[in-house]
């Protein structure tokens, strides 16, 4: 148990601290895992951690790519800007990056190429981590970035099994009949009913014959992961699933932090390499919004996504393992200080967006994306921004009611009402340029139900300011993002859950309590 103690006590005390000063609680576990490393001699820490830590990442790791893959829809990374910019993003930073590090460090030419390799990628882990908790991975930007990041894996698969000089087996040609077993996944899924069962069918597909079985097949684990979750992103079921799996993927992926930080304590060698490859990360940055900008996208998405993107890889951590592990060290580092940059610019995206919007929007090209087309809102009196299942609840509320429209920045959930027949449109509510072009001048009322708390800070800013002077309501989950919510210019916040119990209270009171008590002659004449 002393395993457990040490790593769950210092990931807690650390990640609560680093949260209480603003940053997100996955930097305190890579703090805590530099911190393990020093003092675990004296914690008497066994030999064999290090690999149960190993394996506890590992399933952390699987566990995310499935769920990502629950998310996915693979008509979105077939597009120009996802292969174009993974690609070229790719080819670029290690021309570039190659004659750099040849001249700074004097190190050989593989060498070189190899760190440049490693350094080219993003982290899917952190990327995909960082937009599931916003809510973001089915936005036009999250979708963009996530697709980069497939294509990035799938080139590091191919430079592993090249450095490693191994090829798949002849069996890895049967994942090719993987698609004919959809029916009899969804089949199995509808099976598996809502409880410990579920648990065991989403872990089974992930761990056992995605992790496992393409392993055995001499593929990447982590793509086998990716893969089964994507089998299974249409069913309806999708999303309970993943939800299922939270929790414990939660847990599993503080071991990936932890095993970044634990892998050793680096020398001023190793210090100095991390701290120029972090101080080149705004290139990684630029680099990533003008290829984004070149495919038509527009500014704020191509920010998004590129901040999405604006770290190193754990994929470079495990080319090294196999091709230079004598740079693991120095590359863990840099990746642990790419992710202390990373992770709070992406928690502050959308505000950094507001103020450097008025310099990046005339980068954009001047045809726009098919996804980020312009829209009107018609004769429209009352705009619902956000269509999960309170603003779905809203718009079916008041659908018979009022001339209603709605947007929402999931391309799947728009295209799901319309085939209801609803008055539903694909936009972002925090895009500068969307508010620009929008007439709201025959909307009476807007009702913000969108996901993200600053998404609706931002939203009711932009209504205020472009004088719009109807009525602005908005849900929230807690009493403080409701006071900034309606410091931002909306009229009125309802507490989600508080309104929710307040309902079925009223229900009850009027069902029951209020006939038994105020109307009891009905009982009384059934009595006689």
């Amino acid at each position: 148990m002393l395993l457990e103690a040490v790593w769950i006590g210092f990931a807690f005390s650390i990640g609560l601290l680093v949260r209480t000063i603003g940053l997100p609680p996955l930097v305190g576990y890579l703090a805590a895992g530099f911190a393990i490393s020093t003092y675990a001699v004296d914690l008497g820490m066994p030999a064999e951690a290090g690999e149960v830590l190993d394996h506890v990442a590992h399933l952390g790791v699987l566990l995310l790519l499935f769920t990502v893959g629950l998310k996915l829809d693979w008509r979105n990374i077939v597009k120009p800007e996802v292969i174009g910019g993974g690609l070229l993003h790719f080819f670029i930073s290690v021309v570039l990056m190659t004659p750099a590090l040849l001249l700074v460090f004097s190190v050989d030419f593989y060498t070189a190429f190899m760190l440049s390799v490693a350094l080219a990628f993003s982290s899917t882990v952190l990327a995909a981590k960082v937009l599931e908790t916003k809510r973001e991975l089915r936005a036009f930007h999250g979708r963009v970035a996530i697709g980069i990041l497939i294509v990035q894996d799938l080139i590091a698969l191919i430079v592993m099994s090249l450095a490693a000089g191994r090829s798949p087996s002849i069996w890895a040609l049967l994942v090719f009949t993987l698609p004919l077993l959809r029916p009899l996944l969804f089949k199995l899924l509808d099976a598996s009913g809502h409880d410990e069962l579920q648990l065991l069918f989403g872990l089974l597909l992930a761990l056992v014959v995605g992790g496992y079985g393409f392993e055995l097949a001499g593929l990447s684990s982590e793509l086998g992961a990716l893969v089964l979750g994507a089998l299974l992103a249409n069913h309806r079921r999708a999303g309970e699933l993943s939800k299922t799996l939270w929790g414990i993927k939660e847990l599993f992926l503080v071991g990936f932090f932890l095993k970044i930080g634990i892998g050793g304590l680096p020398d001023s060698q190793a210090w100095m390499f991390a701290l120029m490859m972090t101080a080149l990360l705004p290139i990684k940055v630029i680099l990533f919004f003008l290829l984004l900008v070149l495919f038509k996208l527009r500014a704020r998405s191509a920010f998004l996504s590129s901040l999405s993107l604006t770290n190193y890889s754990e994929f470079g951590l495990i080319v090294a393992s196999i091709v230079l592990p004598q740079w693991l060290v120095p590359l863990a580092l840099t990746a642990a200080l790419s992710f202390l940059v990373s992770a709070p610019l992406n928690r502050y995206a959308h505000p950094l967006y507001e103020r450097l919007a008025a310099r990046l929007i005339p980068l954009e090209r001047n045809t726009r994306h098919p996804d980020e087309q312009p829209v009107s809102l018609g004769n429209a009196e009352v705009l619902i921004m956000g269509l999960g299942r309170t603003g779905t609840a809203a718009y079916d509320h008041l659908k018979d009611k009022c001339r209603l429209v709605a947007l929402d920045s999931d391309p799947a959930r728009v295209q799901m009402h319309k085939m209801l027949g609803h008055n539903v449109f694909f936009a972002d509510a925090e895009d500068q340029v969307f508010w620009q072009n929008l007439d709201l001048a025959g909307v009476n009322a807007i009702i913000l139900t969108i996901n993200e708390m600053e998404a609706k800070v931002i939203a009711a800013q932009k209504l205020r300011k472009s004088g719009f002077s109807g009525l602005i309501v908005s849900h929230s989950m807690h009493s403080d993002e409701a006071e900034k919510i309606i410091k931002a210019g909306a009229d009125q916040t309802y507490l989600t859950m508080s309104e929710a119990g307040v309902g079925l209270a009223e229900h009850v009171f009027q069902a029951d309590f209020g006939r038994d008590r105020y109307n009891p002659e009905p009982d009384m004449e059934k009595q006689r």
